[in-house]
């Protein structure tokens, strides 16, 4: 990708309500990577009771997909949130912010009556360009 990930929150828009962007402009020489949703298994591949657990876990296996991929959280254009419980905010942006810095990418959060399996409590689905 010759140019980079532009992002963008218009003046004519509404102020974002979290840490993301309304524009992310994806340049049309770049590739298009899609990932299937993380979600917040541990070293042993199970599920942690607590929300804030599956949260750190599922950034680290977002990090070490995207490294796979010889690509960084920089590279993200796209975060779809599904949680089936409230999510401490703060506690999430301390993750969020630690992945992104102050280049965040867009985003939707959605909160659902279930995910893939009943001990989920959240998933994050990415998408990213390079």
């Amino acid at each position: 990708m010759k140019s980079k990930l532009v992002r963008k929150n218009p003046i004519q828009a509404p102020k974002p309500v979290g840490k993301y962007s309304h524009v992310t402009i994806i340049p049309k020489d770049a590739t298009m990577y899609v990932f299937s949703g993380q979600i917040g298994l541990d070293q042993d591949d199970q599920l942690p009771q607590t929300l804030e657990e599956q949260i750190t876990n599922t950034f680290y296996h977002i990090e070490t997909i995207l490294a796979s991929e010889g690509i960084d959280a920089s590279h993200i254009v796209k975060v779809n949130i599904w949680a089936t419980e409230e999510i401490d905010w703060d506690y999430f942006d301390e993750q969020w912010q630690g992945m992104f810095g102050d280049s965040y990418p867009s985003m939707t959060i959605a909160y659902v009556s279930a995910l893939g399996l009943p001990e989920i409590k959240i998933e994050l689905d990415i998408w990213a360009a390079k």
